[in-house]
């Protein structure tokens, strides 16, 4: 029958980006795929370089609008460090705790279009937005939105955390851990689950190592490599809590490793709660339109992000940054999709590319 290429989209921007994909196919059989982007781009860099400091978190939010905490939180931080400024004491816990509900709403947004996106288990869909639901409505309250918070200020938070917070993030944590625990029991006995995830877009730990593969996609392989931990922040480095990695690099790997990091969010949230002084001001700086008074050394800054591992690489001035690089976990993680979906089926395709785990806005940028 010979080869023949067939084009993947452009997919409509409510399935999770616009994207193409350039699909070469031998019977059922895939062959080679080449992603092509760029239907998202806005040019971010570029308007962050013409804005003060301060009037980028809102751009950078909205990157990633599954997970804009975490993009606000490197965004601010690369200022704090060019300007100088230490973030307050207990305002280091309640952004890990934060950060960490973060991390846990963006994987089970992942988990349910996963599953639903592939046919299977709307019933897992239903629940992981359920979860989901609760840990917005905390995250609402601390910050006053539900979609994008803009909560972080240079040195701590916008405001106070809720009197009750502490109580009402045990419980969270208690819900999540009993609702969760439950989601093996339907997924690792589900056939249709374990075939097209089993074997499937398989990523050697050589491969993911040499294409710069970060956050799930990387551990799924085997890599044991977390900038929590390896490159502490916060107070990453006062609670204990384990990286999980993957043995095969399969889709189900993937699928694992998210999985047990939100249990492993769940523990590091307790710690922290437990640790957090009960005292002590965490509010920033309000919204400055200055910058430093001298030109700062250039910064760099890494943080796990819930898709991988984020970088800004910031040149900064005296009012606004003068240059800016962003570099996107999931831009690097979508490079390898051929490499992991060479000789699979045509239709296992669509696993491979949802275990990735991308937003286009934060690939096209």
């Amino acid at each position: 029958m010979g080869v023949m290429r067939i084009n993947v989209g452009p997919i409509h921007p409510s399935t999770h980006g616009v994207l193409r994909l350039i699909v070469d196919v031998d019977g059922d059989t895939v062959k080679s795929v080449e992603p092509r982007i760029g239907f998202l781009h806005r040019g971010v860099e570029k308007l962050m370089e013409n804005r003060m400091y301060m009037q980028s978190p809102s751009y950078t939010e909205k990157l990633d609008y599954v997970a804009p905490m975490a993009w606000d939180d490197l965004f601010v931080s690369s200022v704090e460090k060019a300007i100088g400024i230490e973030v307050k004491e207990r305002a280091k816990y309640a952004r890990t705790i934060l950060l960490e509900f973060q991390r846990i709403a963006s994987h089970l947004l992942w988990l349910g279009t996963f599953v639903n996106d592939n046919g299977q288990l709307f019933t897992l869909f239903m629940w992981a937005f359920r979860e989901r639901a609760e840990v917005l409505k905390l995250l609402e309250d601390v910050s006053g939105s539900r979609m994008f918070y803009v909560n972080w200020r240079l040195g701590g938070l916008q405001r106070e955390l809720p009197a009750d917070f502490k109580k009402r993030a045990y419980a969270l944590c208690d819900y999540l851990q009993q609702h969760i625990s439950e989601y093996p029991d339907l997924l690792d006995s589900n056939p249709v689950f374990l075939e097209r995830t089993r074997g499937v877009g398989v990523l050697s730990k050589s491969d993911a190592i040499t294409y710069g593969a970060s956050g799930p996609v990387l551990r799924g392989s085997g890599v044991a490599e977390d900038t929590r931990q390896s490159e502490p922040y916060y107070v990453y480095d006062k609670v204990t809590f384990r990286v999980p990695i993957g043995s095969k690099g399969d889709c189900y790997d993937r699928y694992r490793v998210r999985y047990e990091e939100m249990l492993q969010s769940i523990r590091i949230i307790r710690q922290a709660l437990d640790l957090m002084p009960d005292t002590g001001d965490m509010i920033g700086m309000p919204i400055r339109l200055i910058g430093p008074n001298a030109k700062p050394d250039p910064v760099m800054v890494r943080r796990e992000l819930p898709r991988g591992e984020g970088i800004i690489y910031m040149i900064p001035d005296k009012q606004r940054p003068y240059r800016i690089y962003l570099r996107s976990p999931a831009f690097a993680n979508l490079s390898l999709l051929g490499r992991m979906s060479v000789n699979c089926k045509f239709a296992d395709l669509f696993p491979v590319l949802g275990s990735i785990d991308i937003v286009l806005a934060e690939v096209d940028r």
